[in-house]
């Protein structure tokens, strides 16, 4: 039997064991080595037969870890639907809803998938702890000291020096330290557009980026937006005129958790560059990537200096230290002068604890955790949704991040259906946030960034129950 035959020959055996549910979904197939000497053929061959596997989309590459059967191979669900553009309906921004689910940040009681916070187990608790020690030491005035306005150049250096994605396209110097990854949206949003300008954003949206768009007396444009693909580019073509800014998420989106394609993100870019429209990009969730490597933002194919780039450690490792940044190109001089009246500086003690822990705490293998972990829970609420959530339930892919959006049966009222689920001690993000108009109402959004238990396992299916129930 010939070379060629020989491989799709093993592709086929484990695409009948993963159609047969023998391989099930996010099992580990064996290692390129085991399985060469299980069918008897070169480490080629089984290479061979791995990437054909991958190119059907039934095994994905976990690099140090091995070949996993996919999320798309025994999908059993359909994706979540792609919302019409709406230019002239009634807008009813969702403000007390929103306020009623963040009452519950302090429910220590309560199984929190409302809000985007990874959970105290997932982050090296005690390893900031030591940084904060380490530099209290050191530092002479005990943080009360003003940092540069731009913000701690050590801080900045060091996240330049993690941003390998970038290779080497930004320095220090291009970096403005602020107060979490939303102060410097804000502050990119104040920065590019005046009172009644128009801002494109994905639908659905986070709905903090609603918030900060009608603080700033804005109009906000939802553009229709697929849970794969991301912004529907040939919608966004059509109002880029009237825009004077986008404010997108484009790897691992809230609440989607699309990473949108590499050649969306150059047509993006080129259409922002064509049009003179800054592009706002959120890259909070970027480090946290299920696949291979972590994804390129937009601003790496900015040439223009267009791309305001904005992230944090909120996601990562320290909600509550409000360390975030932005890179906001030509933008940067207007920056720094609206934070010198706004905030002065920001807290030095927890830009040098941030700076110490990307220096000396293993950024990388924490990381390497926080990625694996979260991973596992993706793949627990994913299998708990299939199990315990209505048949016709349709429910997102996220390729990293740590939200998962669902789509229920139209007849169901996610913000009805929340009041009776807090009454058992369970939350979630009820769809209507995720937009400026009366939509996604059968929607809703669910964190899975805290430690896995059995409470979680029967929390998510007292879920399904309530739901089934009001079909």
């Amino acid at each position: 039997m010939s070379k060629d035959i020989l491989y799709l020959k093993i592709a086929n055996s484990v695409t009948e064991q993963i159609k047969s549910e023998t391989l099930q979904f996010g099992e580990r197939l064996p290692s390129l080595r085991s399985a060469q000497k299980l069918y008897n053929v070169s480490l080629n061959t089984v290479k061979q037969a791995y990437m054909e596997l991958e190119s059907r989309s039934l095994v994905e590459s976990r690099p140090k870890y091995g070949y996993y059967v996919s999320q798309t191979s025994q999908r059993k669900l359909a994706l979540p639907s792609v919302a019409q553009m709406k230019l002239s309906e009634k807008k009813n921004t969702p403000q007390d809803l929103i306020d009623k689910v963040f009452g519950t940040i302090e429910g220590t009681d309560i199984t929190q998938f409302a809000l985007g916070i990874p959970g105290k187990s997932l982050l090296p608790v005690a390893k900031m702890k030591k940084c904060m020690i380490d530099v209290m030491k050191r530092k002479n005035d005990s943080g009360t000291n003003y940092e540069p306005v731009q913000g701690s150049e050590v801080l900045r250096r060091e996240i330049a020096k993690w941003s390998i994605v970038m290779e080497g396209k930004i320095t220090e110097d291009d970096i403005v330290i602020t107060s979490g990854a939303m102060n410097a949206v804000y502050n990119c949003l104040m920065a590019v557009t005046q009172p009644g300008d128009s801002v494109a954003v994905e639908s659905p949206v986070y709905f903090g980026m609603l918030q900060a768009i009608q603080l700033l007396g804005l109009k906000a444009v939802e553009i229709p937006t697929h849970p794969i693909y991301g912004v529907d580019l040939d919608a966004l073509k059509k109002v880029l005129p009237k825009l004077s800014a986008c404010c997108f998420v484009t790897n691992f989106n809230n609440p989607l958790g699309f990473q949108m394609p590499d050649e969306n993100k150059k047509e993006l870019v080129r259409l922002i560059t064509e049009y003179n429209v800054p592009l706002i990009e959120d890259d909070v969730y970027g480090n946290i990537y299920f696949g291979a490597e972590r994804p390129k933002p937009c601003k790496y194919y900015d040439e223009a200096d267009l791309v305001m780039w904005a992230g944090s450690v909120s996601k990562t490792l320290a909600p509550g230290f409000r360390v975030g940044w932005v890179a906001p190109g030509k933008f940067k001089d207007k920056i720094i002068r609206q934070k010198l009246v706004q905030t002065v500086s920001g807290p030095s003690l927890f830009s040098d604890v941030i700076a110490d822990f990307l220096a000396h705490g293993r950024y990388d293998h924490h990381l390497r955790m926080f990625r694996k972990k979260l991973y596992a829970n993706y793949l627990q609420i994913q299998k708990a949704v299939n199990q315990y959530f209505p048949d016709n339930t349709k429910v997102s892919e996220p390729k990293g991040g740590f939200m998962l959006w669902l789509e229920l049966d139209k007849r169901i009222c996610t913000e009805d259906l929340y009041d009776v689920a807090l009454d058992q001690k369970v939350n979630f993000a009820p769809g209507r946030m995720f937009s400026q108009y009366n939509q996604y109402q059968n929607c809703m959004r669910l964190n899975y960034a805290l430690e896995w238990t059995d409470r979680v396992e029967s929390d998510l299916e007292k879920l399904g129950k309530l739901i089934k129930n009001r079909i």
